[in-house]
């Protein structure tokens, strides 16, 4: 990640292995979706989506880079991967936040010794990245900015709103009286 989410570095998907990720959450229904496009010299090879009830959109942001690393852990462990997020929530949660937490528990440490430590959002889903990207030195996660045009970012766009929409298929009518 660069220290300017302004300044980002080349995207490049030639050459190597790139994973583009999205998620998204409807805010009047909190349905949630989140999509993953993998691309090797420009041609996407694999892709995934899902989506979650009650959610929010920096868990589907987060959940699109999990499932994405279990991926490559899965496919590719001994590619080296770059994994492209368009979420700075995500991409600092992984590469700045990441560490701290898992030190101090997966809790928010104040320095103020008299206030309680409060748990982090979504501390399982945390835990479950932290376990997928320790389990792979190969795995760089990059901000991208978001509908740019970039083909990855807007695949991986399509995915997760794919995956909100599979979970509001899947919830029942409610029906008035």
């Amino acid at each position: 990640m660069t220290d300017n989410p302004d300044d980002p570095p080349a995207i490049d998907a030639h050459d190597k292995l790139e994973i583009f990720t999205d998620g998204c959450c409807e805010p009047g229904s909190g349905n949630g979706g989140w999509g993953f496009a993998v691309y090797r010299d420009g041609v996407e090879i694999a892709s995934g989506h899902g989506g979650a009830g009650k959610t929010a959109n920096n868990a589907m942001e987060a959940t699109a880079v999990l499932k994405a690393s279990e991926w490559v852990n899965a496919h590719a462990a001994e590619e080296t991967v770059t994994i492209w997020s368009d979420s700075v929530y995500a991409v600092k949660g992984c590469n700045e936040w990441r560490p701290i937490w898992r030190n101090n528990g997966f809790k928010k440490i104040t320095a103020n010794s008299r206030l309680r430590s409060r748990g982090i959002a979504d501390a399982d889903l945390w835990r479950a990245i932290d376990a997928a990207l320790s389990g792979s030195a190969t795995i760089t996660i990059s901000w991208c900015k978001g509908h740019a045009g970039t083909e990855g970012n807007e695949r991986a766009d399509r995915l997760a709103d794919s995956g909100r929409l599979s979970i509001a298929v899947k919830a029942p009518l409610k029906r008035s009286r």
